[in-house]
């Protein structure tokens, strides 16, 4: 399958409102034995991408964008019963998104893959407020904080929820990792604002948590150093 292609002629169908054809389409790449971690990486995730940024630069209507994001939800949900799920890692992750219907999006095809990949996910979705997150944090105790967000405005939020969490040293074990567009962005701002992991999207983003699990940004400082150093390599 040529991806540029198809994924050019599926948001074309996305944003037209034209359902059936992106169902159509979806339904023919996975009878040529595409998997469903492939189409969540390599078609939804770069469209979400590609439909977040030209409706962020008002270069897409309102309309269009309502229409692209409706339909994405259902293809979205329908690929998520075609995943093949590795055995446990025996790690857990509380995840939450940006407050807009597509960083939703992104969330679910993050959430999915890190399901499949192993770990247990609960997701809380945008607009959860900072006592119910530390609320839920410590009746949890998740090995993994995740907040993925597009939307520069949710920058102060998150790194308010960070500092209050470092203050109080509630959660020491506990990874607090982030990701998503204002970070990929802003060079630094992950860093800046205390997070032990950041990612760029959902490759990324596994591969950070399998290969950094005990990186933590409130450790001694020589400790961090060797796992960002190892890490930029």
């Amino acid at each position: 399958m040529n991806t540029d292609l198809f994924i050019e002629s599926l948001f074309s169908s996305l944003i037209s409102g034209d359902r059936n054809a992106a169902r159509r389409m979806v339904d023919a790449a996975t009878e040529h034995e595409i998997n469903a971690e492939t189409l969540a990486r390599e078609v939804f995730w770069p469209t979400i991408s590609n439909i977040t940024t030209l409706y962020r630069n008002d270069q897409m209507t309102q309309l269009a964008q309502q229409y692209a994001t409706r339909t994405l939800s259902g293809l979205i949900a329908q690929n998520q019963s075609r995943y093949e799920t590795k055995p446990s890692r025996n790690r857990s992750i509380c995840m939450f998104c940006g407050p807009t219907e597509l960083d939703d999006l992104a969330a679910r095809v993050i959430v999915d893959l890190l399901e499949a990949d192993g770990y247990d996910v609960t997701y809380g979705g945008g607009n959860i407020a900072h006592d119910d997150i530390m609320q839920e944090a410590h009746e949890r105790r998740p090995d993994v904080l995740l907040m993925f967000s597009s939307g520069g405005s949710d920058a102060p939020g998150i790194r308010q929820l960070i500092d209050q969490i470092r203050e109080i040293n509630a959660f020491p074990n506990m990874q607090i990792v982030v990701g998503g567009g204002i970070f990929n962005r802003a060079a630094g701002l992950a860093e800046e604002i205390g997070a032990d992991l950041w990612a760029t999207g959902p490759d990324d983003l596994l591969e950070q948590l399998e290969e950094y699990p005990e990186v933590r940004a409130n450790l001694d400082e020589r400790t961090v150093g060797r796992g960002k150093a190892t890490r930029a390599a």
